[in-house]
């Protein structure tokens, strides 16, 4: 590992445990082929077994001096980085089937997650070492308290596959939380709502606020017949539906949109 002092602003918790590395690298089983890209390679814990495997490795490294760092000890061209914010970066340079793997910081992972799921046509493949907590969040099924707008987002395009949970003194600064190592695999058959963005719109609505009904969650979107008309009942609340049922709310209230303007 390259040495490197972790940063608060980005929210640095390196991975120094070399078994959990190989670990990691044993679940992703790269091909020496495989389009990578690392987010966040810090320290190059991830970086060096991966590049064992690999005949290139590219990574996204906001902080400057870990890249630099990182060029050093890996120098290209088996391994390219950009130094860049992945909330920002063009994934779509480095072209479609790309594998991710990452080590994600805690305060922006939901962000770079729903990053991912945007440009989920140029990923085939993605594993994260996240909070344990989002990770159950991501694969909670309905009625149980994880479930909400992450778990929904996320499976409408993603299998989501928990793998192993990694201990804190994995870390260094440590933690004061597990982190689970999580895999993401795309549907073959995604849900499709007509309307990309209404769905986002209601699915939030739906979870904005935990204990009222749809009926009055909903409001906004569709009135209480057209919930019924989809086979769901107006009592429910949003943490009660499947995937689906999200889908076919979306589109009724983008039906109604439709009328509306019409």
């Amino acid at each position: 590992m390259i040495p490197h002092r972790a940063r608060r602003r980005f929210s640095q918790n390196f991975l120094v445990d070399r078994g959990i590395a190989d670990r990691i690298v044993a679940a992703i089983d790269p091909r020496p082929d495989d389009r990578m890209v690392e987010i966040g390679p810090g320290l190059g814990s991830l970086t060096a077994p991966l590049l064992d495997r690999l005949e290139l490795l590219q990574a996204v490294e906001i902080d400057r001096d870990a890249a630099k760092a990182l060029a050093e000890a890996f120098p290209a061209p088996r391994l390219l980085l950009h130094v860049a914010d992945v909330l920002r970066f063009d994934f779509s340079l480095l072209g479609p089937g790309l594998r991710v793997v990452g080590n994600l910081p805690y305060h922006i992972s939901t962000p770079i997650l729903f990053r991912v799921d945007s440009l989920h046509g140029l990923f085939s493949d993605c594993h994260f070492m996240l909070q344990k907590e989002v990770v159950e969040r991501m694969a909670a099924t309905p009625d149980c308290a994880e479930y909400g707008r992450l778990s929904v987002m996320l499976q409408r395009r993603w299998l989501i596959e928990p793998l192993f949970d990694v201990p804190p003194a994995a870390f260094r600064p440590t933690p004061k939380v597990w982190s689970s190592l999580v895999r993401m695999l795309p549907h073959g058959a995604p849900e499709r709502p007509a309307d990309e963005a209404m769905f986002a719109r209601v699915v939030a609505a739906a979870f904005s606020q935990r204990r009222k009904t749809l009926r009055n969650a909903l409001r906004a979107f569709v009135d209480e017949d057209s919930i019924r008309d989809c086979g769901i009942d107006p009592q429910a609340r949003g943490e009660t539906l499947a995937v689906s049922d999200f889908v076919r709310l979306a589109d009724a209230a983008s039906s109604r949109l439709s009328a509306s303007s019409g």
